[in-house]
């Protein structure tokens, strides 16, 4: 399989990284460690997780993906073929403040790096902006850990884009490590998150760009169509707010590109993604071995130009 650069981090991964905040979440550790071995004979190496991960299950206690992850690293001792990315700085309680404190920040790596049985964590995130810490507290907890090896790299989720510039004047200021990859939420039905000032942002500092949320939590594989389809379902309280007319049109077009290619519309949406301008790599995750069929399609589909106008057209936020 082809690999693509994150931007100056150095890093490679596959076209699509795998999002395990399913890990723990709607797969047990047995499901678990048979998508883990799919995705490895796949070629699919690299892979997001955070600390915060599976704190929305009933019983899950957070960090459970992480847990999952790396005992399925040491069993398999593949450590050293993952591209391992994860994040800190969200509440580890639902709803609860952020955290970029210097003290916080250095205790979350230390116990994700506890979790993962890892030496080292070759990407990681400040989950969420608090808002309030100075920038460069988060950047001189990343410092120690760097120097010592324990980080490899880090980026920036979720920011704003005066705090994600902030934060790159800083380093530049106080010769702190820099953000290299960004992590938003973008999707063809989430679009505002990135484009425009965070986007220029990452142009112009060459920024790897990981979205999450690549299928709008499942809303743009076509499963929803209704308000009945989504009882029952882990997803809904994400979903949901898809189903207007706006997605409704969003879905349509998907249906005549996946038509025409013969192909998923979930491949179809993260291939709109992996020819995205500014995008290195999607983020997307998967249950079933069969959902792995769109992250072939997605790669090896040539969408048109026109194809990606009509998907543009459809998804074009006011």
């Amino acid at each position: 399989m082809k690999s693509i650069e994150l931007g100056k981090s150095g890093l490679k991964s596959a076209p699509i990284i795998f999002g395990g905040n399913v890990f723990g979440w709607t797969l047990n550790e047995k499901e678990s460690f048979k998508m883990l071995d799919e995705l490895f004979e796949l070629g699919f190496t690299t892979i997001d997780t955070a600390d915060v991960y599976s704190r929305w299950a009933d019983g899950v206690p957070h960090g459970t993906s992480e847990r999952i992850i790396g005992k399925w690293m040491k069993e398999r001792k593949l450590r050293d073929q993952i591209t391992l990315i994860t994040k800190g700085g969200s509440s580890l309680q639902p709803g609860g403040p952020k955290n970029n404190s210097r003290d916080y920040l250095s205790g979350t790596v230390q116990d994700s790096l506890s979790r993962l049985q890892t030496d080292y964590i070759d990407l990681y995130f400040t989950h969420f902006d608090d808002g309030e810490t100075p920038v460069e507290e988060a950047l001189e907890a990343y410092k120690k850990f760097i120097e010592n090896g324990k980080i490899k790299h880090i980026g920036a989720s979720n920011f704003s884009a005066k705090r994600l510039q902030k934060s790159l004047d800083i380093a530049s200021k106080k010769d702190l490590p820099a953000y290299k990859v960004f992590q938003p939420e973008y999707n063809l039905m989430v679009r505002d998150k990135f484009e425009g000032e965070i986007e220029e942002i990452c142009n112009k500092n060459n920024f790897g760009v990981i979205p999450y949320f690549s299928l709008a939590s499942g809303f743009l594989t076509g499963k929803y169509r209704k308000k009945e389809d989504f009882d029952g379902k882990e997803r809904k309280m994400f979903t949901d707010k898809f189903l207007n007319e706006r997605g409704k049109n969003v879905l349509k077009s998907l249906d005549e590109i996946s038509e025409k290619h013969n192909i998923s519309q979930a491949g179809v949406a993260l291939a709109w993604l992996i020819n995205s301008p500014g995008v290195s790599a999607p983020i997307a995750s998967a249950t079933k071995s069969s959902h792995l069929k769109s992250f072939k399609e997605a790669i090896d589909i040539s969408l048109s130009k026109e194809d990606i106008e009509v998907l543009n057209k459809a998804s074009k936020q006011e």
